[in-house]
């Protein structure tokens, strides 16, 4: 079988093209990376720089026309996360339009014009997806689910904690993989039992084995309309009808609630450090010492609100500095920058505490290393692109396992 033809939207700096092409199985015809609020493009700086600038659109995706997409195989990419609940409009013949400025439209538009849909979908998001909105929890994920499905996809998901598998960081995402009706692959999710699909036959269990818990899994159907569902589903406020492992096939959802099962190797934050070179301004002043202290500590306080409103004010504390025998906390994107902070990651080196370096923070997505050093691009934004991004690893390993199970369902069929 020949490479997958591949286009990555919201590619950021390449994490997905990454973790695709290193298993020699994809090939990325189509990119698009856009920062809607600055005026220097530098993620898609960065990605031209590593993957040349030929067929990559620095566009807003919401303004370029499907016929400019060539056709694919396999649409990726880790949309933001936003509120994706749909309204009805009278001026657009379809009666169904979403949020303006919601990115997950344009996916839906793309896929809706191509006359030659992709038979796969590969995306990730925040856990909170499953979630979100507090009001409504779990509408995003179902308007999600049946615009997929109205298009002729059935899904599934799965929740995977990096560090839970042996890799460095401990970062939690929801990835999904959606197939398109007629695609070998969609027949036999069709036909399968939802359970054994979830634990032993589809593509997300053998890249990352599971074992179920005690609980039953939940099944339920779709409201068929948009606005409907959108509008009602979860209105009780109660906890969100969504696991986190689950497929959905014609507007029917089964979902489970499963544990990692992995036993090999596991990567810890001592094993990316640098030991030499360390530049002078990433260790911590003592004079900064007691900021540190106190942002990373527990606090119980009296605040006061610009407008003076008092209210009590409390958190519990955090590992200061990390722990180097474990996997590392989760990245976010306000990780560059000398100015203490509770987020920030602190290690205890033999010269004194210090902050991570950029090329520290790659390893912890499992990046090349300095895979995003650019002239022009500072250390901070270095940062900033590791808290936005994935961990390479889990998309190649749900990659390469894709790649398997379309093969061996090809071949199924030849026979």
């Amino acid at each position: 079988m020949q490479q997958l033809k591949v286009c990555e939207l919201f590619a950021g700096v390449g994490g997905f093209r990454l973790g695709l092409e290193n298993t020699h199985h994809y090939k990325v015809v189509w990119s698009n990376q856009w920062e809607p609020s600055t005026k220097m493009q530098h993620a898609s700086l960065v990605y031209e720089a590593r993957f040349g600038p030929e067929n990559h659109s620095n566009f807003n995706i919401e303004t370029v026309k499907t016929s400019e997409i060539p056709d694919h195989d396999i649409l990726v990419g880790g949309f933001p996360c936003q509120d994706y609940s749909v309204a009805t409009s009278l001026k657009n013949s379809k009666g169904l339009i979403g949020k303006k400025g919601v990115l997950w439209w344009s996916i839906y538009r793309i896929l809706s014009e191509k006359k030659n849909k992709p038979k796969y979908l590969f995306f990730e998001n925040v856990d909170r997806l499953l979630k979100s909105p507090s009001n409504q929890r779990g509408r995003d994920f179902a308007v999600m689910l049946r615009s997929l499905s109205d298009l002729g996809y059935a899904v599934e998901w799965r929740v995977i904690n990096a560090a839970e598998y042996g890799m460095p960081q401990r970062r939690r995402r929801i990835f999904f993989l959606a197939y398109l009706k007629g695609a070998e692959i969609y027949q036999k999710l069709k036909k399968n039992n939802p359970v054994d699909w979830m634990l032993k036959e589809g593509a997300f269990c053998d890249a990352f084995p599971v074992s179920v818990s005690a609980q039953k899994p939940v099944s339920f159907d779709l409201d068929k309309d948009l606005v409907t569902l959108s509008e009602n589903f979860n209105k009780e406020k109660g906890l969100s009808s969504f696991l986190n492992t689950g497929i959905c096939v014609d507007g029917k959802v089964t979902t489970l609630k499963t544990a990692p099962s992995f036993d090999g190797k596991r990567t810890l934050l001592s094993d990316i450090l640098e030991k030499d070179s360390i530049p002078s301004e990433y260790y911590i002043d003592e004079s900064d010492l007691p900021k540190w202290e106190y942002l990373k500590g527990s606090k119980k306080e009296i605040r006061k609100t610009k407008a003076g409103f008092e209210y009590n004010y409390s958190e519990g504390s955090m590992v200061f500095p990390d722990a180097l025998d474990q996997p590392s906390r989760t990245i976010i994107t306000g990780e560059g920058g000398k100015s203490p902070s509770r987020f920030k990651h602190v290690v205890q080196t033999s010269k004194g505490l210090r902050r991570l370096l950029p090329v520290e923070l790659e390893r912890l997505n499992m990046f090349p290393d300095n895979h995003t050093q650019l002239n022009g691009i500072s250390d901070a934004k270095r940062a900033f692109f590791m808290g936005n991004a994935l961990v390479v690893g889990i998309v190649e390993k749900v990659g390469a396992s894709l790649f398997r199970k379309i093969t061996e369902f090809e071949k199924q069929v030849q026979n």
